[in-house]
């Protein structure tokens, strides 16, 4: 036996040494908590749970089999919008009932996936149906009547697009390294005009959470954009974390931005709350804590407030892994509503319209696009989260559900939902990429 092929022998042995070891670790790291305690204004938060290799439980992804859809509450249907769209991710309505779509993904990370730990997580992304090619454009969704839906290329040669708003005739777009501005004319389906830069966002080699979505004030002179962490809990260093994990808020005018709100590890979906005109936001909790913590949540968000990333978790719980800041801790607010440990909260839009009966008026859908570090899995669903006076007032109900077949694999993953001009809710999944539609079964009665 030469040199050679004696280290190649010792190099499979340690390999399979370290995976079965690994499937061990994983399969001790199981949620204890009962269905439905990490949920809610009061969830429990066990002490952490921390191993020497984190909890991988991917479901692998999987195209919808011919004929199958996802599930719908009882009442209602579901029918797809719109399908063979690229990795859709997020959706904006347009005042004539257009339907814009940002088809994307990650862009260039250059330093997200060094050493075997970055390894390991672009093998999981392309696992999970992720980190594919950005398609870095946004298309436009008309509804022709009758089931007819036509789509047009919108925007073209963005950088991994997200979020989008319109004030007047100004169309925002949030690339994930700047907003841009273009000229929006009614009824349009296609702008080729360059867009304007108002204002950079945080972006850069690693840009460990690149999406960044976009919402205008009520009065429309300020924008606000979400900003991931630049890490899990800052072990890239807190100088990589400048306006990150926080909500931008940025002046139409001059473009100039401030710190809205931060300690929000990773923030998404953002909507103003109907009864009260408060901004509510779901955010991405810190991961390898184990498969009981940490909820993401939903919560209203006031301006200079401090949610507690890095230093603590759903208020003044410290964490472990980071150096100890009490005077950021003291700080800290304590979240609304948990939605579930690692449930991946994305989406979020309050429904102010009328087709929908009648407890499904006031309150909140939410798009979960799953877990990928618990055992069992959570999320891979839509929710809803009934509101009374402005406040979350129940339990979640699940709205639309089947994304994960008998076998685990994620058929399709929520991401963006939004109320159309009909009323119905529309749902971005980047795995089946489609946009699905879901409405009362017809002749049902919408009071009930």
């Amino acid at each position: 036996m030469n040199g050679r092929t004696f280290f190649t022998i010792l190099g499979a042995v340690v390999i399979a040494a370290m995976i079965g070891a690994y499937f061990i670790i994983i399969r001790s790291n199981v949620a204890n908590l009962p269905a439905g305690a990490d949920e809610g204004p009061s969830p429990v938060l066990p002490a952490p749970t921390r191993t020497l290799i984190p909890t991988v439980n991917i479901a692998p992804a999987r195209a919808w089999p011919a004929g199958t859809k996802p599930v719908a509450a009882s009442g209602f249907r579901v029918t797809a919008y719109a399908s063979g769209l690229v990795h859709p991710r997020w959706l904006y309505v347009l005042p004539n009932g257009d339907v814009l779509v940002a088809e994307t993904d990650a862009p260039s990370r250059p330093q997200e996936f060094k050493g075997i730990r970055g390894m390991v997580s672009r093998v999981v992304q392309g696992w999970a149906g992720a980190g594919v090619p950005s398609a870095n454009r946004i298309t436009l969704l008309r509804d022709n009547g009758g089931g007819l839906v036509s789509k047009y290329v919108f925007l073209t040669s963005l950088n991994s697009p997200f979020g989008m708003t319109l004030v007047g005739n100004d169309l925002y777009v949030a690339n994930t390294d700047a907003i841009v501005r273009f000229t929006y004319v009614e009824s349009t389906t296609q702008i080729t005009e360059p867009g304007i830069k108002i204002a950079d966002l945080p972006a850069g080699p690693i840009n460990h959470h690149w999406t960044k979505n976009l919402i205008a004030s009520q009065d429309g002179s300020k924008l606000y954009a979400t900003v991931g962490s630049n890490s899990n809990v800052a072990e890239n260093g807190i100088d990589k974390e400048e306006d990150r994990a926080a909500i931008l808020e940025i002046d139409r005018a001059t473009g100039s931005r401030r710190l809205f709100a931060s300690g929000l590890r990773n923030p998404n979906g953002m909507d103003w709350e109907p009864e009260t005109g408060i901004l509510w936001t779901v955010v991405n909790e810190r991961d390898e804590l184990g498969s009981d913590l940490v909820p993401d949540y939903l919560t209203s968000v006031k301006d200079g407030g401090f949610y507690g990333w890095p230093y603590s978790y759903y208020g003044q719980h410290l964490d472990p892994r980071v150096s100890d800041n009490r005077q950021m801790v003291a700080k800290a607010i304590v979240p609304d509503y948990a939605l579930g440990n690692h449930t991946a909260a994305l989406g979020l839009i309050f429904n102010r319209g009328s087709l929908f009966p009648q407890e499904y008026r006031h309150g909140a859908f939410i798009g979960e696009h799953g877990s990928w570090n618990r055992r069992p899995r959570s999320g891979y669903k839509v929710i809803f989260v009934p509101f009374a006076n402005g406040r979350p007032s129940g339990q979640p109900r699940d709205v639309l559900t089947g994304f994960l077949d008998k076998d685990g694999h994620a058929l399709g993953r929520p991401v963006g939902v939004v109320i159309d001009r009909q009323g119905a809710l529309l749902v971005a999944d980047d795995v089946g990429n489609t946009v699905w539609r879901m409405s009362p079964v017809p002749n049902a009665d919408p009071t009930r």
